[in-house]
C-alpha cells in the first residue's frame, strides 16, 4: 500500500516526483457531463506555480497541465480523467551534498528509515512540488462544483506568517487577489514583504504560517456523523499537505479558552431558514454542515531548507553540518494557499456525491 489516493466517490491519486520527467493525477468519480477544459484548469495552477516573485522560490516552472483522458469535446465522460505537468527547471546538482546527508526538519530521515531508498533531488514525493498535481485536481472539483452548487466559492487568504498577524477589522476580501501573499489587509503587505525579505537575504532563514479557507454558500447536510464526519475529513485533507502541522475548524484551539455560552452558535428562525447569530463552529456540527461558511485554518512549519548551517548525521551514522543549496520557498505558506483551496473543493464535491448517493432528496424540512 502505498497511500496516494485520497476522497471517497471523487476520488485523487497523485503521481511522480519533484525532479522527474512530469509529474499528475488520476482523477476518478468525475460525474460525467461537467465542462472541462485546461484553460480553467490552469487558472488555478498559475496560482501555486513557482517563481512568480520573489518572495517564493526561483524555480520557473510554467505548471502547463494536459488532460490525456477522461474529457471528451469539452466535457467529463464519467471515466477518470488523467492529469500531467511536465518538470522542465530541474537542477538536480543542487542536491548533491545531500545525499549521504540529512536535513533537519525534512523528510529524508524518514523515508529513508521506511523505504531504505529515497530520491534526495528535492525531496522526490516528500516535496511541495507534489501539490501541483493536487491543485490541476481541484480544479476539476471546481469545475463540477460550478454546475452541481452555483453559489459555493472557496477563498483562501494567509491570516499569520511568523510574528506578523492579518488584523481582522481590515479584512477585505478584495485584496487577497491583489498581493504577493494572499492576505485581506493591504496595510500590512509592505510589512510582511519586509519582514520576509529580512528573513530570506539577511538570515538566511525560512518562516512558517497559517492559512484560513473559507467556502462559502455550501448547502447543510453535508457529512455524516461519526467517521464520516466532514470535518474529519477536511482535517485529514489539509494534514496530508506537505509541511502541515495543524488544522483546525471554526475556534479549533481557541474553542478551549470559550464558556459554553460564548460557544454555542444560537439560531433564530429567518425568512429563507434558519439564521446563527455567530460560527464558532465553523459551519459544521456533528460533522454535518450547517450551511454556514466553512472555516478551516491550518498551519504550515517554516521551510527545511535553508542556508544557515545545522546540525545532522549521516546515512552512516556520522556527526556533521550541512547547508541546503537550491531554491526554496522562504514560506512555503504562500503557495499553501491554493493548495488549500484546491483540497477544500476536492472533500466538499467527495461528500456532495456522498450525500446524494445516500441521502438524495429525502432531507429534513425546517418551516
Amino acid at each position: 500500500m502505498s497511500f496516494n489516493t485520497f476522497g471517497h466517490i471523487f476520488r485523487v491519486t497523485t503521481w511522480g516526483e519533484s525532479h522527474g520527467p512530469a509529474l499528475g493525477a488520476t482523477v476518478d468519480g468525475c460525474p460525467p457531463g461537467i465542462e472541462i477544459d485546461a484553460g480553467f484548469l490552469q487558472h488555478w495552477l498559475d496560482k501555486r506555480k513557482p517563481g512568480q516573485n520573489k518572495n517564493t522560490t526561483q524555480r520557473k516552472e510554467p505548471d502547463a497541465v494536459e488532460i490525456l483522458s477522461g474529457v471528451f469535446e469539452g466535457k467529463s465522460t464519467g471515466h477518470p480523467i488523467q492529469l500531467l505537468i511536465r518538470n522542465t527547471d530541474q537542477r538536480s546538482k543542487d542536491y548533491g551534498d545531500i545525499v549521504e546527508k540529512f536535513r533537519p526538519g525534512h523528510a529524508d530521515i524518514t523515508y529513508w528509515q521506511k523505504y531504505g531508498i529515497r530520491d534526495y533531488r528535492g525531496g522526490g514525493r516528500s516535496s511541495a512540488r507534489e501539490t501541483a498535481a493536487r491543485v490541476a485536481a481541484g480544479g476539476i472539483a471546481r469545475a463540477a462544483l460550478a454546475q452541481l452548487a452555483p453559489d459555493l466559492s472557496i477563498t483562501g487568504y494567509m491570516t499569520q506568517m511568523g510574528e506578523k498577524h492579518i488584523d481582522r477589522a481590515r479584512f477585505d476580501w478584495d485584496e487577497i487577489a491583489r498581493n504577493d501573499f494572499w492576505i485581506p489587509d493591504a496595510a500590512a503587505v509592505s510589512e510582511w514583504e519586509a519582514y520576509l525579505t529580512h528573513l530570506r537575504k539577511d538570515a538566511h532563514n525560512s518562516v512558517g504560517a497559517v492559512i484560513e479557507v473559507v467556502a462559502q454558500g455550501a448547502p447543510a447536510g453535508l457529512g455524516a456523523p461519526i467517521y464520516g464526519k466532514l470535518d474529519t475529513d477536511l482535517a485529514a485533507a489539509m494534514m496530508s499537505i506537505n509541511a502541515v502541522k495543524g488544522v483546525e475548524i471554526g475556534e479549533g484551539m481557541a474553542a478551549a479558552g470559550l464558556t459554553g455560552t460564548e460557544n454555542a452558535d444560537e439560531i433564530t428562525m429567518g425568512p429563507d431558514g434558519p439564521v446563527y447569530n455567530s460560527n464558532h463552529a465553523g459551519g459544521i456540527l456533528g460533522g454535518i454542515s450547517t450551511g454556514q461558511d466553512i472555516v478551516v485554518r491550518f498551519a504550515v512549519k517554516p521551510t527545511s531548507s535553508i542556508l544557515s548551517t545545522r546540525k545532522t548525521i549521516t546515512k552512516a551514522g556520522e556527526d556533521t553540518e550541512i547547508i541546503t543549496k537550491g531554491r526554496h520557498d522562504p514560506c512555503v505558506g504562500i503557495r499553501a494557499v491554493p493548495v488549500g483551496e484546491a483540497m477544500m473543493a476536492c472533500v466538499i464535491l467527495d461528500h456532495m456525491l456522498l450525500h446524494r448517493g445516500h441521502v438524495g432528496e429525502n432531507q429534513g424540512r425546517i418551516g
